[in-house]
């Protein structure tokens, strides 16, 4: 768990987008703090409108460096990040939605006994375990989590029913690490669960949560069955790798090592024609060297995930990683930089390539203005504009064609169905 400052700056734009940054960071055990000395992480989300505004950002921001590790989003690190760069300040440039991963330094979200389901607009939280079989040398959260406690899976049946009678359109089954559900109780039951949450009546989808490569290789016949078979469930996983390197992984105590991730990339290749591979990693580990460190860009090179979360060690206390010697903050930020850039040249083929398709989406989540949030059966992300002219409602199901893309998502306009003609009396 991090403390983290957060301030807002800008239009009524940025404060929604720091508001989501807020509830994701609460739903995953950070707390806040008002001091910013007192911070494991400040998170300065940044207005551009004119040229003092800019100054005041940059001020801001150097102010903050001084206090605790930086995060910056919102309009002027998106558009100007070489200005912080070119003014000496050491922050990481994100866009909003990177930043909850960011701040979680390469940790499990943290599901705590209190968290229960909820559902948000049409959206379900479904938590199916608390805590992980995981001990890995950088993760504070284990410490708040302790082992983990998989409720049966009828259980879970009955909360996500639960949820789709409240109007959920999707669930999101999370927990620190989904692919070990049931084990503690000497049963790997991820893929039953699914599928018999997949079995209850309703029009819905399911996304599946972080679940870590050892867990997934366990299961992995099962589970590519399932999802093989079942149209409720979104073609996406997040398999946070960490590193590409077995040496690193071994020293980060991640259980797993690139083969057996490279196993679970190969085997949904093989089932789904078309699947979204999230992934982690983190860069900088004490113990990094070069070479570990182009192990990861090959890996990243190749695999190709179209998510990916690109989080620089931090160091969290109480752990065992936090007594190693740290690697020099600036080859932290290079080897960020180089693996953000080929990030974003992946992500931003992937939505280039989208336009001109036609897609089947479900609309589940409002954006900004008068725009609605879609997700593709590979759970892409295809923003609508002027939601109410179309006569748009969260929980459609729509058929769209793409128009537009950004380097994170992409641009749709729903394709108008003609009327079926009823024969009059006099044609026939």
């Amino acid at each position: 768990m991090a403390r983290y400052h957060l301030e807002t700056y800008g239009c009524t734009a940025n404060r929604g987008e720091s508001r989501q940054i807020e509830a994701a960071l609460r739903e995953a055990g950070h707390y806040p703090v008002e001091d910013p000395a007192a911070a494991d992480v400040s998170i300065l989300n940044t207005c551009t409108v004119v040229e003092t505004t800019e100054r005041r950002m940059l001020r801001r921001a150097e102010e903050l460096a001084t206090r605790s590790e930086l995060i910056v989003t919102g309009c002027m690190a998106l558009a100007q990040e070489d200005a912080f760069h070119a003014a000496g300040i050491d922050a990481r440039i994100l866009h909003w939605k990177d930043v909850p991963n960011a701040v979680g330094n390469g940790e499990c979200p943290t599901v705590t006994p209190d968290v229960s389901p909820v559902i948000e607009g049409v959206i379900g939280i479904l938590p199916i375990a608390r805590g992980c079989l995981s001990d890995c040398s950088y993760c504070i959260t284990k410490q708040a989590t302790g082992r983990i406690e998989s409720p049966p899976i009828a259980e879970n049946v009955a909360q996500a029913r639960a949820l789709v009678h409240a109007g959920a359109a999707e669930i999101r089954v999370t927990g620190q690490d989904t692919g070990v559900y049931g084990w503690d109780r000497g049963s790997r039951d991820l893929p039953e669960l699914l599928d018999r949450i997949c079995a209850i009546p309703g029009e819905f989808r399911v996304r599946v949560g972080m679940a870590n490569p050892k867990g997934i290789h366990g299961v992995l016949d099962e589970l590519v069955g399932v999802f093989a078979t079942e149209e409720k469930l979104y073609n996406f996983l997040h398999i946070p790798v960490q590193s590409g390197s077995d040496d690193v992984l071994g020293d980060m105590r991640r259980q797993h090592q690139v083969r057996e991730f490279r196993d679970c990339v190969a085997a949904f290749d093989d089932a789904l024609d078309t699947w979204t591979l999230s992934t982690d990693f983190i860069v900088g580990f004490p113990t990094e060297t070069d070479d570990d460190h182009e192990a990861s860009v090959r890996l990243l090179e190749e695999i190709r995930p179209e998510k990916v979360n690109i989080t620089r060690f931090s160091k969290r206390p109480g752990t065992d990683a936090a007594a190693m010697k740290g690697l020099n903050g600036t080859v932290k930020k290079e080897r960020s930089r180089e693996l953000s850039s080929i990030k974003r040249e992946i992500v931003g083929e992937v939505y280039r390539d989208m336009v001109g398709t036609e897609r089947e989406v479900f609309v589940v989540e409002p954006g900004r203005d008068d725009s609605v949030k879609c997700r593709d059966d590979a759970y892409r992300q295809l923003i609508i504009r002027d939601a109410s002219a179309h006569g748009i409602d969260l929980g459609d199901r729509l058929t769209v064609e793409v128009t537009a893309s950004e380097p994170m998502y992409a641009f749709a306009e729903p394709i108008e169905r003609p009327e079926p003609v009823t024969p009059s009396a006099s044609s026939s």
